[in-house]
């Protein structure tokens, strides 16, 4: 597939299924997202990789996050939240790790960890797979990110689910996307600088 028309042809996955990338795709779609914007080189990025019995575990940090953030929930919800991890066969956990002390502003570590999730979601539809960026409760919540190895400072800018389109669900219809032309505008200056100037 040709880069632009993974861009054009991107889109979320409803659900996942086996096949999962192999250890080959997942290379080449780990090799792609560090290939990022980096401002300061200080590569901020950090990919979890949970797979296989790893997705329980993942689950039962979804479902403690979700009982210590709500005062009352019920089973349902809790089940419902630890079989989140089970929405594909494989997740990457996508972090920045911050650098606080770097001249680098904390906003664009975490904006060079985006661009690298976005890398792999490219990648992986370009390989023939699908994904789903997820964030959340868990995303921001620090006993998660310390079960992840992460500190508090760090941000978890997204759980990558990622598998092959399910059949036997429902096809999930391609969004309607939005005309570009309508976000853009072109720009010559302050408002009122031409006025100012005679």
């Amino acid at each position: 597939m040709q880069a632009i028309e993974a861009l054009l042809q991107r889109r979320s996955a409803r659900a996942l299924a086996e096949p999962a990338p192999d250890d080959a795709a997942l290379g080449l779609m780990l090799q792609s997202a560090v290939r990022a914007p980096d401002h300061g080189r200080l590569r901020p990025w950090r990919f979890i990789v949970i797979r296989d019995a790893g997705r329980a575990q993942l689950g039962e940090l979804l479902a403690d996050q979700l009982r210590r953030s709500r005062g009352t929930v019920t089973e349902e919800a809790i089940e419902r939240e630890r079989r989140k991890a089970f929405r594909a066969p494989v997740v990457i956990v996508v972090a920045a790790i911050i650098v606080p002390v770097a001249k680098i502003p904390p906003v664009e570590q975490i904006l060079s960890a985006g661009a690298a999730a976005h890398a792999v979601l490219l990648a992986a539809c370009a390989l023939g797979f699908n994904a789903m960026w997820k964030t959340g409760g868990a995303a921001y919540d620090d006993a998660v990110k310390a079960a992840l190895d992460l500190e508090s400072k760090d941000a978890i800018v997204g759980f990558l689910y990622l598998g092959s389109e399910d059949r036997s669900a429902q096809p999930a219809q391609a969004p309607a996307r939005p005309d570009w032309q309508q976000f853009v505008r072109n720009w010559a200056g302050p408002v009122g600088a031409k006025s100012a100037s005679r």
